[in-house]
């Protein structure tokens, strides 16, 4: 068999498209490159974005909002100490975008003003809070990025 230039583009087509559907099947089948949507129910959560954006523009409103910080025992929420913490309610839920079977959710029940997620509920790396609360019916929405 003779070896020409045809031949040399037969074969350089034929190791591209193995070449790329090795990396179709690999990507497809290894969980290793499991990537999950961000949330099951996108499109019910877009419906209630303005809302969401009404609850931060209450958040802003107050004179001090709610801090995060992270201490030997877990993270401490706290919430501000001008309001009756008895009348606080809502939930926190904490998202990790790299896995979600690590997500969860947590209603808020303070001690003192503070909330505190044990440390053995988070993982190391990047988390993102949302608390979803209520004060004298006046909802209030907190967001935040820290990398535990």
């Amino acid at each position: 068999m003779k070896f020409n230039w045809g031949t040399g583009i037969v074969l350089a087509f034929i190791g591209f498209i193995g070449f790329i559907m090795y990396f179709v099947v690999t990507m497809s089948t290894n969980d290793k490159y499991d990537h999950d949507l961000v949330t099951e129910d996108y499109y019910k959560q877009e419906l209630e974005l303005q809302k969401n954006i009404n609850k931060e523009k209450n958040a802003a409103q107050l004179k001090h909002n709610i801090t995060c910080k992270k201490t030997d025992t877990g993270l401490l929420i706290s919430f501000p100490e001008d309001l009756d913490a008895s009348k606080i309610t809502g939930k926190v839920f904490l998202y990790r975008p790299s896995n979600k079977q690590f997500d969860f959710e947590t209603p808020i029940s303070l001690s003192n003003h503070n909330l505190l997620v044990p440390d053995n509920r988070l993982l190391g790396g990047r988390w993102n809070i949302t608390i979803d609360w209520e004060y004298n019916e006046i909802p209030y929405r907190f967001k935040k990025e820290i990398v535990y």
